[in-house]
């Protein structure tokens, strides 16, 4: 391990930063890299000093994933021989044979290593369980990616993926799973390893806050949540209009809707959701290639369903049969949109 360098970003650590530490010594680690995010005057002394040890400095508190893309960028610059790194927590979360296990698997394999978590067992905190449940079931849901632990600390990043680790967008806890985003557009494999479940305090040593958090780790996800209803909104009062007061019938009225709605979730999607700065036209290109073919599919899917059902054309159930129908391709949607239309 001596090629492997331990990352711990700490904010107002105490003294059980001294213990991790001593027990990654013990298993064999001789570059431990902690970063200090800002941390309270008091609290600094709680950074200890070594050969081993390189401390980095924030004058403030930017966030746990700055403090990881700083101290990921130091490697980069300063070990040319390094194989990868471990990222891990520095109160006492990860027990050193795991952090030992998690290197020895990147070393062998070569892969991104992400360590996971049991969340069926009674010890841990409810607020963790169902944390961890409804970020893996979006991550799932959104992006076709399912993760076990999407907010484990304890990670290894070999060296082929340092630089474009460095350079992930997120400066607090979102950065880790725009991480786990990334991997699936980057194509790079990645293993899991389970690990021992330890929680100290009910885990209320935490910086996490469950709410403030949890929209900055979705916000992509959020907005584009909110983009759609906006659209999906504008899509089904224009169908209803059409289709119940000027009488155009099912097909007509799934693409008078569908021209507009579309004009509106291309615009949000492009300035608001991706922050996309490519060229318009081609964007836009894309963006009907995929709308026209989506479209069909969805009016095609409701006038099929309604014959299947045998619904009459004027019935309120047409109008939940498109509900469900164009749920199904708002998931499809976004992850096409994410890494075709608007990607960076």
């Amino acid at each position: 391990m001596k090629n492997v360098s331990i990352i711990i970003p700490s904010l107002d650590p105490d003294e059980k930063l001294s213990g991790v530490i001593e027990a990654v010594r013990s298993v064999g680690f001789c570059d431990i890299i902690l970063v200090d995010d800002g941390s309270k005057a008091e609290n600094k002394k709680f950074f200890p000093s070594g050969d081993d040890i390189t401390l980095l400095t924030h004058e403030k508190n930017y966030g746990k994933g700055q403090a990881l893309k700083t101290a990921l960028k130091y490697v980069i610059e300063n070990r040319p021989e390094t194989i990868g790194v471990i990222t891990c927590d520095g109160d006492g979360q990860h027990l050193a044979k795991d952090v030992l296990a998690v290197g020895k698997k990147m070393a062998e394999c070569g892969k991104f290593i992400l360590c996971v978590r049991d969340f069926s067992l009674p010890d841990v905190p409810p607020k963790s369980r169902i944390g961890n449940r409804i970020s893996s079931a979006a991550l799932a849901i959104c992006c076709g990616s399912y993760i076990s632990d999407t907010q484990t600390g304890l990670r290894a990043i070999p060296a082929s993926l340092l630089k474009p680790m460095s350079e992930i967008e997120g400066s607090r806890f979102e950065y880790e799973t725009n991480v786990l985003l990334e991997l699936r557009n980057m194509k790079a494999q990645y293993d899991e390893v389970k690990i021992e479940t330890v929680y100290l305090n009910e885990n209320k040593g935490t910086h996490f806050h469950p709410v403030k958090d949890t929209i900055r780790i979705f916000s992509q996800i959020i907005k584009y949540l909110i983009s759609s209803l906006a659209a999906f909104a504008t899509d089904i009062i224009l169908f209803i209009i059409c289709n119940k007061l000027l009488l155009l019938g099912v097909m007509l009225s799934t693409v008078i809707a569908r021209i507009i709605s579309s004009a509106v979730n291309f615009t949000l999607n492009k300035k608001v959701v991706f922050h996309s700065h490519g060229n318009s036209i081609k964007a836009l290109m894309k963006y009907y290639a995929l709308a026209i073919p989506v479209m069909l599919i969805s009016a095609f899917g409701v006038k099929g369903l309604c014959l299947l059902l045998s619904v009459p054309d004027n019935s309120i159930i047409i109008t939940l049969i498109k509900v469900i129908v164009d749920f199904i391709l708002f998931i499809l949607n976004y992850n096409l949109q994410k890494k075709w239309i608007f990607k960076k």
